[in-house]
């Protein structure tokens, strides 16, 4: 599989890191402990076999993160779903046969994966102040899940 993943400006990267580094200092959960060198603040717009027909992504693309909340099992920073970003989404979606097979899309960046439900109320309660940011989506690049692998876009 084949992700296509926005990536933000350096001042939103680093904003988003020190919110990992809040929740790894009170000991919770956090993308800051996740060793892979790929591992970067994103918006995953799609995932697909393959990217064969992708389409211009028009970027950059401005947006806002919103509120932290739990998206599943996933500690996010949510994504303001604007008319452009849905736009974008639905074009490349349709276009190169994203995963899985329904357009569903909730745009954020991820803080924490698989957050124990226990640990949840606390990294909400250490979050809760977070204020929106606006920002821009600078580029993009593929990370390819078979080989942990990233190419840009």
């Amino acid at each position: 599989m084949h992700t296509v993943e926005l990536l933000p400006t350096d001042e939103v990267s680093a904003r988003v890191r020190a919110l990992w580094d809040r929740l790894a200092a009170a000991g919770l959960p956090s993308l800051a402990t996740h060793q892979h060198p790929t591992n970067r603040p994103h918006l995953t717009l799609v995932t697909a076999e393959s990217l064969t027909g992708l389409p211009p992504l028009g970027l950059p693309l401005e947006f806002t993160l919103t509120e932290v909340r739990m998206l599943g099992r996933a500690l996010v920073w949510a994504v303001m779903p604007s008319s452009s970003l849905r736009a974008l989404h639905s074009a490349v979606w349709s276009s190169i046969g994203g995963w899985p097979p329904s357009p569903e899309f909730e745009p954020h960046l991820s803080l924490a994966l698989r957050m124990p439900e226990q640990s949840r109320p606390a990294a909400l309660d250490l979050l809760a102040t977070t204020p929106p940011l606006s920002g821009t989506f600078i580029a993009a690049r593929t990370y390819d899940t078979d080989h942990r692998t990233v190419r840009d876009l």
